[in-house]
């Protein structure tokens, strides 16, 4: 599961900082959803039992095929120091993906990739940055690479006077002008990013008015004549922020070409981030006004706008190279045995890509990803299983394993805007995104606080689009192995925005009805430490083993799910 993220351009997300309450028209959406307990373990006290089929007692037996045992072998491998920490694009990511695919092979599941594979191929850009084609000059001083500052993706030369313009919105419709007072043009503006200002939701930034009622700084710019941007980070820490981007630069960017648009980050205003050591330099001289630029960029304030010494100039050249790289999902059906339902599908998903190596962490630089998403990963490979060896469902099943969920859901945006079946033809889609961990008993590790229990389970989105969905997962869970069903982050309103964060999201944006199950963040959340040896494999395989039994339901139901409120236009970003 990826970290929060901004729907805004890549340019300001890649500062890293922590995500503002969603927007009213989001809070308003969650008041008009059922009264709900977000305690309650099965919630089917205001609603109707779900009805169950006459084949339950067949399926809850074709379910104990998912087994602690086989489920363990195979996060032994796809967590294992061999595959690296399965960036997108790696070789660990494909080696987990001819893993999978080989499992598929072998149950004998058609293939629903490209040209008769297994395998949906998704073209991607690789930029890196060259230090020695990245040069800058602040008035007659030469400024290095990596040591006075750093770039953001996209090439072009910018070169002129400065001037400060806070955080570089402009939002008509708050009376909010970054700009009040200065005149961008021919200048280099120098920007406090990574947060919208105070008051401003993603409500207020529809894209259909950029431009026009709104603008970014980027959009700014580029309409405004400015010939280049410097980037402030807002972060508590400078120094690790700064280590994290020297890394990160080194390592390059990936961009999906088909995503790729007037926003990309290929596309974009030059910009440059700098040091702390350059940062103090373009302020000094500037007076009360640049002491309150610079204390603004901790403190998280507001400066208004102003033009730094005319005598001050700086100029720079932002180079990267760019290599063709590809990924893919991994894709599997089993047709279903309905003459008639069989042309619909039950779609399950988990995403079998990690976030790589990264910073070491007690000599420790592989990022394992055991729980995230290992054991979704793994718990799909053996519902698969479950489903080719037992009795065939009416409808068919749909595998998608999905990549780049930690670069921002990339797999799963692909595929519902490339499906490989017909998307109006998906009846449902079930995610598994982390469903390994458990919080210990006695655990007071604030970082574990949110850990769901041994025989837990977080639900989210199950009642969103469709009420028989809900039911539905109450009732399979009450009639089979009673995991206490957690509700709790049950609302597109609430502050970690888990609806947003993992692969269901662009099915339910496309009207497609979902439940997603996870354990909840811990300790070892995107660190080197999520490794094999912390999982609890008997619930893995109680959770597997209920997830199996709702899709079987979902499959063989007479009647496909009724959705009753399709997705806001509000939560579809």
């Amino acid at each position: 599961m990826p970290r929060l993220r901004y729907a805004l351009p890549l340019i300001i997300s890649l500062l890293c900082t922590p995500l503002a309450q969603l927007n009213a028209a989001a809070q308003t959406r969650a008041a008009q959803a059922p009264d709900i307990s977000k305690t309650d373990s099965t919630r089917t006290a205001d609603v109707a039992a779900a009805p169950l089929s006459r084949a339950l007692a067949a399926t809850h037996k074709a379910a104990q095929a998912i087994t602690q045992a086989k489920i363990r072998e195979d996060l032994t491998y796809i967590a294992s120091d061999a595959l690296g920490g399965r960036d997108t694009p790696s070789p660990g990511l494909d080696m987990a993906a001819d893993y999978i695919a080989a499992r598929m092979r072998k149950l004998k599941l058609k293939p629903a990739g490209d040209a008769g594979t297994y395998f949906q191929r998704i073209d991607l850009r690789r930029f890196r940055m060259n230090a020695e084609n990245n040069t800058a000059t602040l008035n007659d001083e030469s400024l290095k690479y990596g040591e006075d500052f750093l770039t953001t993706l996209g090439a072009g030369a910018a070169n002129g006077k400065l001037v400060f313009v806070g955080n570089g919105y402009v939002v008509k419709s708050k009376n909010i002008n970054a700009y009040e007072g200065v005149d961008v043009r021919d200048k280099v503006m120098i920007v406090t990013g990574g947060a919208r200002p105070a008051g401003v939701t993603p409500a207020d930034l529809p894209a259909a008015t950029q431009g026009v009622e709104w603008s970014d700084p980027t959009a700014y710019a580029k309409a405004n004549g400015a010939r280049g941007i410097i980037l402030l980070p807002r972060v508590p820490d400078f120094a690790r922020w700064w280590e994290g981007r020297k890394r990160a630069m080194a390592r390059g960017f990936t961009t999906v070409k088909a995503f790729e648009d007037a926003n990309s980050p290929t596309a974009t205003v030059p910009t440059i981030m700098p040091s702390e050591r350059l940062l103090v330099k373009l302020f000094e001289g500037e007076g009360e006004r640049g002491t309150a630029a610079l204390t603004s960029i901790k403190a998280n304030t507001e400066v208004p706008a102003f033009d730094l010494n005319p005598s001050k100039t700086i100029s720079f050249n932002v180079q990267s190279a760019e290599e063709a790289a590809k990924t893919q999902n991994v894709v599997a059906v089993l047709e279903g045995s309905d003459p008639v339902l069989k042309n619909q599908y039950v779609a399950f998903g988990a995403h079998y890509d990690h976030v790589g190596t990264g910073a070491p962490v007690n000599g420790d630089a592989i990022y394992n990803g055991a729980d995230d998403d290992g054991s979704g990963t793994t718990a799909l490979m053996a519902i698969a299983e479950a489903f080719a060896k037992g009795k065939r469902p009416r409808r068919s099943i749909l595998f998608v394993w999905h990549a780049g969920e930690e670069k921002g859901l990339w797999g799963a945006r692909y595929f519902v805007e490339n499906p490989t079946v017909p998307l109006n033809s998906i009846v449902a889609q079930i995610n598994i995104d982390m469903i390994g961990r458990s919080k210990a008993e006695g655990d007071t590790n604030p970082k574990n606080k949110d850990l769901t229990a041994t025989n837990e389970i977080y639900v989210i989105g199950s009642r969103m689009m469709s009420d028989a969905l809900g039911n539905l997962t109450a009732q399979v869970n009450d009639d089979f192995l009673k995991v206490k069903l957690n509700y709790l982050y049950d609302d597109p309103a609430d502050p970690n925005r888990f609806f947003f964060r993992s692969d269901h999201y662009h099915y339910a944006a496309k009207g497609i009805p979902i439940v997603f199950f996870f354990d909840g963040v811990h300790e070892d959340y995107h660190q080197p430490s999520d490794t094999v040896d912390k999982i609890d494999f008997a619930k893995m395989e109680r959770v597997s083993r209920t997830v199996f039994v709702l899709g079987s339901e979902v499959a063989n139901a007479a009647e496909r799910l009724k959705v009753d409120r399709p997705l806001p236009a509000s939560l579809t970003r």
